[in-house]
Parts: structure tokens; sequence; C-alpha cells
């Protein structure tokens, strides 16, 4: 079967004016890394009636307005059903995950690190709950007062994503941890360093050394810190910096800030 993807999908070219949509150099980027037509394929298939990179800005852009999937605006020229279909697959059969592995091992090298992070650091936060979201996947946060899901999220020093977990909204941080660690360990077997606050402290510690070999470091919490003489005077050079989860002498934190790149190859 001849492919005729190009042919089919020049109609269909659309101006790109949305925040989300990719620039030229991005798609050069995402082009390489998505899979090929199948009708380019020795197997064969059916050919491509819309753009890839059509599909691929349909669904930044409904990852970047949190929008239903259903409300794709029209102007670009996939219906909402072929959208959700693309990422589904993609998502489903590991395309999504191995694009997200490839980015951040090109960010790294850029800024001169080794390609594969050893250091990571763990947080949560609790997201109030929309109504549509059942009681099954949902719990209370009593320190937060909220109702809802918590995000897991497992990062680099540079505050890069490596894995996240959605778990109903607890109080408690170490019983999703395990799940989350556990699923670091599988995808990122190079990971032998963590830190986190005190919620995590405890048998997780002890659990996370043994059974999967990460060591895990915690910081005290807020409250502690200011009932410290040693951490209000900033004694222990080793400790993380109030504010932050990681050792002293870095500077990026989980709320998205970059440190200064560093030449030295085998950091964290």
């Amino acid at each position: 079967m001849i492919c005729t993807t190009e042919v089919l999908a020049a109609p269909a070219v659309r101006p790109r004016h949305y925040p989300s949509d990719t620039t030229d150099a991005e798609w050069a980027v995402l082009e390489s890394l998505l899979p090929p037509p199948a009708c380019t394929l020795p197997t064969g298939g059916r050919p491509e009636v819309h753009p890839q990179r059509n599909i691929v800005d349909a669904i930044r852009y409904v990852n970047d307005n949190g929008c239903k999937g259903r409300s794709v605006p029209v102007d670009f020229g996939v219906p909402w059903r072929t959208v959700f279909g693309f990422f589904q697959r993609w998502r489903n059969s590991g395309v999504l995950a191995r694009i997200h592995s490839e980015l951040h091992r090109r960010v790294r090298l850029h800024d001169g690190l080794n390609p594969r992070t050893v250091t990571v650091i763990l947080d949560s936060q609790s997201v109030k709950g929309a109504e549509t979201v059942g009681a099954a996947t949902r719990g209370f946060d009593a320190g937060k007062k909220i109702n809802g899901r918590k995000r897991h999220p497992a990062v680099d020093m540079r505050s890069m994503p490596l894995k996240l977990m959605v778990a109903p909204a607890t109080n408690r941080d170490d019983h999703p941890a395990r799940d989350l660690l556990f699923r670091l360990r599988l995808a990122h077997p190079e990971v032998t360093v963590a830190w986190a606050d005190s919620a995590y402290g405890g048998e997780l510690v002890r659990w996370s050394k043994s059974f999967l070999g990460i060591t895990l470091h915690t910081s005290p919490d807020a409250r502690t810190r200011r009932a410290s003489p040693s951490w209000r005077n900033g004694g222990g050079s080793s400790a993380p910096s109030a504010g932050s989860c990681e050792p002293a002498g870095t500077s990026a934190t989980t709320s998205g800030s970059s440190p200064t790149a560093k030449p030295a190859s085998p950091g964290p």
C-alpha cells in the first residue's frame, strides 16, 4: 500500500496561535520520537488522515488548559475522539513515557550533568476533588482540611519530574510513598538516594534501604526547625536549607527554580 499521508494531511495544516502549540524547533524533536505512520512500515496500514503535529498540539491544549477532551477547539481539525484515541494509544504503549525519559536525558546533558539522575526529592500536594471524583479514589487530608486527592511527585535536583503517583488524600505520606518508590525503582534503577521531609521518616526509611536499596534522607518539618536551636542557627552543614528537601549546596527545590548548571558530569 502506498502511503498518502502527506496528500491527505495537506488540507488540515493549521496556523499555530495557542500558547501550547509546538514551535518548529519543538516539533522537530518530538516528531523524531513519535512512532512512524503505520502505512510507512513493512506491515502496512491505513494512511493517517490527520497530521500528527495537529494531534500533539490538541493533546497539549487539553493538558495546558485542563479542559474536557470533548472541548478540543474545532480549528485543530481533528475530532476529539481521534485526539483521545492517539493519546490513549501512545500512553498505553509507553510512547509518552519514552518521550519524557528522552527529553529529561537531553536536558540534563545540555546542562552538563549525568544523563541519569541518582538523587530525587519526594513531596506531596493535596488537591480538592471535584464532585465527579468517586469516593473510592478520594480521601481527607486532616492537616490541610482538603477532601480530594493527593499527588506524590518524585523530581530530580533540578525539579524535573521523574515519577508521579495520584492517590486519595490523607494526612499520611509514608504509605503512598512505598508505592511511589517501588515504581521509581523499576523505572529508574539508577536512583539510589531520596530526600523528603519528616512525614516520610520512620519505618519507610528502613524499608526503602532494605528492599529497594534507596537511601532515604528526611529533614525536620517547619515546626521542628523553629523549635530546634541547631536548625534556627543553621547548624549542621549537611542538612537541607529551610524550605528545601535537598542537601546544602544546591539551590533547586520543588518550586521549579533552576540552579546554575554545573559542569561536573557525574552530578546527581
